[in-house]
């Protein structure tokens, strides 16, 4: 078969990063076996869509996605979190070629090849070594593992992506090598529980270019300080090892960043929650952790209006947010999910009250954000450009994780190309992003 008769398949990646790296995952393992690739839903011969399903408001994003590419295609094949509610998928669109949960990557394969036959001659040299990534060339989500085991009682992540499943420390570490070597400049570590990885392995000895290396958090993070690439690390549960990673952060191995999902400062509600309640260690662990290394930036997200949430629970939420002065924050009225435990829960909070809460809670952190931006007026940062346009760079510091997070813009125009790192001095804040111009050689 020539490569000009393949089959064209076409892709819709929705929800998180680590959704994204599973689209990759398939995109990689499509094109390996010499099908196109189409960029519309008329030009293929059927189309993939990678679901979401952690709230109300992904379901109907993933229902719609379907929809479309079912009214504009006619053949879809769905995967995903939202997969793993296959009745539920059926029963709206009950014209799917096939439905599977999420990172199933066989059973997607199987699924294409039923209904697009795979070409006889797979031109696998069309695939570059780092795969194919749904990212800018620059940067890279590196996912770690797979799954969670908490049961957060407002979270069905378990029910779809199943316990923990640690990858082990060589097969991550060989991806990120191919990763630097095709140009990213920032790898992101994402994964349910990055705190907990290597925790199912008992942390076993692994193999990495014939060294032995123990499948923990902190071996990680230490080798891929020695790749030429930023690291920067999301979802890190405050648990009492994660200590060990500041050292790397105050000696520049990795990001000087932290996102860590708080969720709560309430011990009441985090109970409620079925998280860790241990607010006064948290505030303690911050307090020496930026001892330690003072640049490190702390990003966290929270939900107000949890069912049972009073206003004294919502006053110790602030008073939490102020003394611990986080970086970056994200507010979220609680939102029920179909399935979660959260539901049966009593005293459901009126969602006039939730979003009044979460303005409340905003003013707070504009504040405290804004603050921390001025500090920066006057400072010197490497920082990686993201975007080049005329007369304006559009950059990212340490603290800037992609999409999430604020900018550093560079008005001007200045021989600078996406991907390069450059010093540049601070001269102004706004509410989110930082001003700069070049530091001069």
């Amino acid at each position: 078969m020539s490569q000009e008769n393949n089959p064209n398949i076409g892709f819709v990646s929705l929800g998180c990063p680590k959704n994204l790296v599973d689209s990759e995952r398939i995109l990689t393992q499509l094109r390996a076996e010499g099908y196109g690739l189409s960029p519309t839903y008329e030009g293929a011969d059927l189309v993939v869509v990678n679901t979401c399903g952690f709230i109300d408001a992904a379901v109907e994003e993933s229902l719609d996605a379907i929809g479309e590419a079912l009214a504009d295609n006619g053949r879809v094949i769905v995967t995903g979190c939202l997969g793993a509610k296959a009745e539920q998928i059926r029963g709206v669109h009950p014209d799917v070629l096939a439905v599977t949960g999420p990172h199933a990557y066989e059973e997607v394969m199987a699924a294409v090849h039923a209904h697009a036959p795979a070409p006889h001659d797979p031109y696998g040299s069309l695939i570059p070594a780092q795969g194919i990534k749904l990212t800018p060339r620059h940067y890279a989500y590196l996912k770690i593992s797979e799954g969670c085991n908490h049961r957060c009682s407002f979270c069905i992540i378990p029910s779809m992506r199943g316990d923990l499943v640690s990858r082990p420390i060589g097969e991550v570490l060989g991806e990120a090598e191919r990763l630097v070597g095709a140009g990213v400049r920032e790898l992101l570590v994402v994964s349910q529980d990055t705190s907990a990885y290597g925790l199912d392995l008992k942390y076993r000895t692994d193999f990495f270019e014939g060294k032995p290396l123990d499948t923990r958090l902190t071996t990680l993070c230490k080798e891929l300080g020695q790749l030429q690439a930023w690291t920067r690390l999301h979802y890190v549960y405050p648990y009492p090892h994660v200590d060990n990673l500041i050292p790397l952060m105050a000696d520049g191995s990795i990001l000087p960043y932290l996102d860590m999902p708080l969720q709560h400062a309430s011990q009441r509600i985090l109970k409620l929650m079925k998280r860790p309640a241990a607010t006064e260690k948290v505030l303690d662990r911050i307090k020496r952790w930026r001892a330690e290394c003072p640049d490190l930036t702390l990003r966290s997200t929270f939900i107000v209006g949890f069912p049972g949430e009073t206003e004294d629970d919502f006053r110790q939420l602030l008073d939490f947010i102020e003394e611990a002065r986080l970086d970056r924050v994200g507010c979220f009225a609680y939102s029920p999910v179909d399935g979660a435990a959260a539901n049966a829960l009593p005293d459901p909070v009126p969602e006039a009250i939730k979003e009044e809460r979460r303005e409340r809670f905003m003013r707070v952190q504009a504040r405290i954000s804004r603050d921390k931006l001025l500090a920066k007026v006057g400072q010197k940062m490497i920082v990686l450009v993201d975007e080049v346009h005329d007369h304006q760079i559009i950059a990212r510091g340490p603290s800037d994780a992609p999409e999430i997070d604020g900018q550093v813009l560079i008005p001007g125009d200045w021989e600078l190309d996406v991907g390069d790192f450059v010093e540049v001095a601070i001269t102004g804040a706004g509410a989110h992003d930082l001003f700069a111009e070049p530091v001069a050689d």
